[in-house]
Formats: C-alpha cells, sequence, structure tokens
C-alpha cells in the first residue's frame, strides 16, 4: 500500500469535493424527464453482471512479440554439421 503526503491526501479530497460538486449541477441542469431516463439507466448498468472474459484461442500468445524480436525458429537437424551415429 502506498502512502501519500497530507498535501497529497488533501489534493485528492479537494479534487472529489469539487467533481461531487461539479455532478450535483449537472443533474440540476438537466430536465426531469432526461434525468430519470438516465438515472434508470445507470441503476440497470450497475446492476447488471459483469461481461464475461473472451478466451482467446487456443495455442495464442497472449501478447504477439514487438516487430524484430519474434522468437527464432527450431534447428533443423538436417543441416547441422555434428551428426549422431
Amino acid at each position: 500500500m502506498t502512502k501519500h503526503s497530507r498535501f497529497e491526501r488533501d489534493r485528492r479530497a479537494t479534487e472529489t469535493e469539487r467533481v461531487k460538486e461539479i455532478e450535483r449541477a449537472w443533474l440540476a441542469s438537466v430536465p426531469p424527464a432526461v434525468l430519470s431516463a438516465f438515472s434508470s439507466a445507470v441503476q440497470a448498468s450497475r446492476e447488471r453482471e459483469p461481461v464475461a472474459r473472451v478466451d482467446m484461442a487456443p495455442g495464442t500468445a497472449p501478447r504477439p512479440p514487438r516487430p524484430g524480436h519474434e522468437p527464432k525458429p527450431p534447428k533443423d537437424d538436417a543441416t547441422s554439421r555434428r551428426r549422431r551415429y
């Protein structure tokens, strides 16, 4: 857990209060019909289950390598100089 200075905590608290004040002002400026539709949409979205994660195809790497950093191809035994008998 990160410790924050008193100044940082006070700044974040001030920002939070300012955001709430702006939100209250915005909600007061919206017409009542639009506000009720918005509120019901927000409530419905909060009640929904989270979207299930879509798995990738089997064998697919989670992140492709950066260009120029692709894995080396496997060595071909037929081209090696040393042979096993």
